[in-house]
């Protein structure tokens, strides 16, 4: 944050008045807890880079935001819908998913069609539906949000490298599974949500691409989850809506889960 001129403004008018402004340069959308907008993720191809329902950036994009896919076209109406919470760490009988070191899918690090299966089973839910908001637990927020405040500096270094490193999700073979299902946004506990390194090591973030970019679907990162799964809530009214900020590619995220 800086105040430019000391002061900013005047002297105007007869009584020579003054005044300062704060000028605040920062990334607001794409940190903390954050919603992925579909102006945030696209792909360069022949043609120009590619964004959901045949936006290319160079036709739309400025540098003072997007006049196509902000975040205040979602922001207009919001979500409220049903909530899916699969904890996956709990269905594999962990404390958190290990982060995938790149073996291809059956890395233990990645979340399969078959452990989002057994999670519904096991927590015994409806399948999820269209229109669902799906969120994963796999524990690896921990190393982020849980008890931070009364960590070392060291430990909060170590464990901001760890979280940061890579991260637990839904490998693209799930991704897919989800998209078939018509959700309408995923979500997590983690920095990214799909796993990182994925199936795939040489197409990072193919999950990003296969939700945002080919199917509309949207995503919130870094959710605070632990609570509902301490309290078994695997089900309940999900309600968010971004901040109408004209032309941004995310927004902060503070969703209510209601039940």
């Amino acid at each position: 944050m800086t105040i430019p001129g000391l002061p900013t403004g005047g002297p105007i008018g007869e009584n020579n008045i003054v005044y300062n402004d704060e000028y605040v340069i920062a990334e607001l959308g794409q940190i903390g807890t954050q919603f992925d907008g579909l102006g945030h993720v696209g792909v360069n191809t022949s043609q120009g880079n590619y964004f959901y329902n045949g936006n290319f950036l160079e036709e739309f994009g400025t540098a003072y935001g997007l006049n196509q896919l902000g975040v205040e076209k979602i922001a207009q109406k919001g979500y409220v819908t049903r909530g899916v919470l699969l904890d996956i760490a709990g269905y594999r009988g962990v404390e958190r998913l290990p982060v995938p070191t790149g073996k291809g899918k059956n890395d233990p690090g990645i979340i399969t069609v078959d452990d989002i299966k057994g999670a519904i089973k096991k927590e015994k839910i409806s399948p999820i539906q269209q229109g669902n908001v799906v969120l994963f637990y796999t524990g690896h927020g921990n190393y982020w949000g849980q008890d931070w405040d009364s960590l070392t500096a060291e430990e909060k270094a170590k464990n901001t490298e760890f979280f940061n490193a890579g991260e637990p999700g839904p490998g693209i073979t799930a991704c897919r599974y989800l998209s078939q299902q018509k959700i309408a946004m995923v979500g997590s506990d983690t920095w990214g949500t799909e796993a990182v390194p994925g199936e795939d090591a040489n197409r990072p973030f193919d999950c990003h691409i296969e939700w945002m970019v080919k199917h509309g679907i949207t995503n919130m990162e870094n959710l605070e989850l632990k609570e509902l799964v301490d309290n078994k809530v695997y089900e309940f009214m999900f309600v968010f809506a971004p901040l109408k900020m004209k032309g941004a590619t995310g927004s902060p995220g503070n969703p209510i889960a209601i039940y």
